[in-house]
């Protein structure tokens, strides 16, 4: 499906130097040259326009300042966290916020107990891609790491409502917790119990089919099953089987078979034209759209999409219908 990728390939910097990685194979001098266009154009450069003297965005670590919204405004996606979060997730080469994390230490803290910005908080999510920023920017964030050790639930998992006393996983908090523990492992990190903690949060993942009850094998809710991009915090079955796709290839394994159900989900989903739709948008105020509308083809979801699938059919011997051919 040429045309696809031909149109994915007509994106922002930000997605086009992964379409040529990953789906266009594309050598390393095209891509990386893609990849270092981000920080000077499009997505990339927008938001670091709008990053504050202090070293922090919208005058917040993870609101705001002074934000009083209420819930039926949505969470606000404008913070320093997001901001980080949207800038490494685009590849944009930490040089480039060269002094930041030193700002950040002296400037930002967290909503929660006026903690410091790299010392994380209590949330899991939060504290998960706190120590993603911060083992990208050169942050000391061992702490952090040994955090998800220290509180990781009898089931495998975490919860971002273990301070309310939850004792079950929830499978947004686990996801989330997992990629950062996966970012830490690439990283080399010292922590060395981190490892059998990010195993056991797979399994946690693995053993319900990435969607489904343990109890009954119905899925999780309808939310499981519908894509929206970006990911935010928000899980569905997409977002797990692109860290599975990433953790399978930084650990040299093959896809888990207990992943099928998900990827047939996945796949179900893909329009007859090659594409995704996107299910909604989160609501809540942004700097600026980067993907479509609700009920519109995403560029993300159909790049994360077509993406897993590939490396699904090329491990499992499924017939591959990559955009490439």
């Amino acid at each position: 499906m040429a045309e696809v990728l031909a149109w994915l390939l007509d994106s922002d910097p930000a997605l086009r130097w992964q379409v040529e990685r990953d789906l266009a194979g594309a050598p390393p001098d095209v891509w990386e040259a893609t990849r270092a266009r981000v920080a000077t154009e499009g997505f990339g450069a927008r938001l670091l326009a709008l990053q504050d003297p202090d070293g922090q965005w919208a005058g917040g670590a993870f609101f705001p300042r002074e934000f009083q919204g209420s819930p039926e405004d949505g969470q606000p996606w404008t913070a320093t966290t997001w901001s980080l979060n949207a800038l490494r997730d685009w590849g944009v080469d930490a040089s480039v916020l060269d002094g930041t994390a030193e700002l950040l230490a002296r400037n930002s803290r967290w909503e929660y107990d006026n903690l410091p910005y790299w010392d994380g908080e209590v949330d899991v999510c939060i504290n998960s891609w706190t120590l993603s920023n911060g083992l990208w920017l050169g942050a000391d964030v061992d702490g952090i790491a040994r955090w998800f050790v220290e509180h990781r639930l009898a089931d495998g998992g975490w919860n971002c409502e273990w301070v309310e006393g939850a004792q079950r996983s929830s499978v947004h908090s686990t996801l989330n917790a997992l990629k950062a523990l996966l970012d830490y492992g690439k990283s080399g990190g010292s922590v060395g119990s981190v490892r059998s903690a990010r195993r056991a949060g797979e399994e946690y993942l693995l053993s319900r089919n990435l969607y489904r009850r343990l109890s009954t094998g119905e899925p999780i809710a309808p939310w499981a099953l519908n894509f929206s991009y970006p990911f935010r915090w928000f899980y569905d079955v997409l977002n797990a089987a692109d860290y599975f796709r990433a953790a399978a290839l930084f650990d040299g394994t093959t896809p888990d078979p207990r992943m099928a159900d998900a990827i047939d989900v996945i796949r179900t989903a893909r329009r007859p034209d090659g594409t995704w739709l996107q299910s909604r948008r989160h609501p809540g105020e942004v700097w600026f759209e980067i993907d479509a509308a609700a009920g519109e083809p995403s560029k993300w979801l159909t790049f994360h999409a077509t993406r897993v699938l590939d490396w699904w059919d090329c491990h499992t011997g499924t017939d591959a219908r990559t955009l490439a051919r």
